[in-house]
């Protein structure tokens, strides 16, 4: 039965993949619409196309689209790095959160925040650099978790806990460097802890774009070979895969796009967890389908999110990666839930 159904899915994968396309795009113009003041989706698709309205272009081009775009870029990013965690470890409730990958990502870019910035709120040196320490960050979580778990790392349900724990513990970490950094970079660290799109410039996204450009290239290389990663070790030897060393690889890929995602929006959690579950049971298990399926539902999630929050609490600015959280939490026990009774 489940065979059929994983059959139908990815008989229709292509058409279901449109309608995600379609929905991103549609989510992001109603974004570009909305705010104080409501401007018509037909303006914003002129605009968009190059013509120039008074009073609206700017409010388009320099307020609201940045928003849309870096959600998209964090969203999408969080849910590729998701999909490939899930796929590798072959299960279905690992993800850059759980792994500690976020995390270390946080931790290193709070200690960027508080050891590189100045009393008025302004860093000291180029902003190109937070990514970097997102990345080393993710990379020594991931890394850390490794070390933890030795041989044992072969076993993925090990792994998870392990991740589970690292995590814990930079998350800790986090607080209290937090607590005991400049007072005055506090809020700054909670509001990108918590996640927000908002306040971006499009210097910040282009290094984000930059950054993701490469990775999703090795990332589409790298999908060849993922579906032997769905085999025990021994069958994976068997067509030529070093099922150990592989899993290296995809982790590190992983926490580098998870840093990259994380740098300027901050610690969004979830998305690398629902995104790829979304996209296997509508689309199926196709992997290039599935990886375009994850990005734009991802990209959709965070997008949404920022769009819900700016609905429900304007003018006040509120994080757009509360939503997730408070979404992803209950599905995450729903999971946890179902993989128990499986047991």
């Amino acid at each position: 039965m489940m065979a059929r159904a994983g059959s139908l899915a990815a008989s229709r994968a292509p058409l279901t993949l449109a309608a995600i396309i379609l929905l991103f795009v549609a989510l992001a113009l109603t974004g570009i619409a909305f705010g104080s003041t409501w401007i018509p989706l037909a303006q914003v698709w002129d605009v968009l196309f190059g013509a120039d309205i008074r009073g609206k272009t700017v409010i388009i081009l320099q307020f609201r689209l940045p928003r849309v775009v870096i959600a998209a870029l964090a969203g999408g990013g969080f849910a590729v790095a998701g999909y490939l965690l899930q796929r590798v470890t072959r299960n279905e409730l690992a993800s850059p959160g759980i792994l500690g990958v976020v995390d270390g990502a946080a931790l290193a870019v709070v200690c960027f925040l508080a050891a590189l910035s100045n009393e008025s709120n302004a860093l000291v040196t180029s902003v190109a650099y937070q990514p970097v320490a997102a990345v080393v960050g993710s990379v020594l979580a991931i890394f850390t978790v490794f070390a933890f778990a030795g041989r044992q790392a072969a076993s993925a349900i090990r792994l998870l806990l392990f991740g589970t724990a690292v995590a814990a513990v930079l998350k800790s970490l986090t607080v209290i460097a937090m607590l005991v950094g400049p007072v005055y970079q506090a809020g700054q660290a909670a509001r990108w802890i918590a996640g927000a799109v908002n306040e971006i410039n499009w210097n910040e996204i282009r290094i984000t774009a930059v950054g993701m450009l490469p990775l999703v290239l090795i990332v589409l290389i790298v999908a060849r070979r993922l579906p032997p990663a769905d085999l025990d070790e021994t069958s994976a030897r068997s067509v030529g895969l070093d099922l150990p060393s592989f899993r290296i690889q995809i982790f590190v890929l992983a926490a580098a796009m998870t840093a990259l995602s994380a740098a300027f929006v901050g610690g969004v959690g979830f998305i690398g967890l629902i995104a790829p579950h979304l996209a296997r049971r509508l689309i199926g298990r196709t992997v290039h389908f599935g990886l375009i399926g994850s990005f734009f539902i991802g990209a959709s999630m965070l997008v949404g999110a920022d769009l819900l929050v700016r609905v429900l609490f304007s003018p006040t600015e509120v994080p757009a990666g509360t939503v997730p959280a408070v979404i992803g939490a209950p599905y995450f026990l729903y999971l946890l839930m179902r993989n128990q009774r499986h047991d």
